[in-house]
């Protein structure tokens, strides 16, 4: 059952990152959800790296979803701008 709220979270953290990046129009829901669950990852190696702390929780897990998702996005829009699409 925990894997499916992670999904559920990973999508959308992926998806509320999809919005915020202006590439929403480019994913389709499966990369809103791959996004999200290696964002959550992505975050939660981040965030303590740099000595913040969320707490636990499903609000917190899809914060730091959310922040390892539009780091993760940030990094693919340097390596796809000028690209076409």
């Amino acid at each position: 059952m925990n894997f499916l709220i992670y999904l559920i979270v990973g999508g959308v953290a992926g998806w509320l990152a999809s919005l915020v990046m202006k590439r929403d129009g480019s994913q389709g829901i499966i990369l809103n959800v791959v996004v999200g669950i290696i964002g959550g990852f992505l975050g939660g190696w981040l965030l303590p790296t740099l000595g913040l702390g969320l707490g636990g929780g499903w609000v917190g897990f899809l914060i730091t979803a959310f922040i390892g998702a539009v780091v993760l996005l940030l990094i693919v829009n340097l390596f796809t701008r000028g690209r076409a699409r």
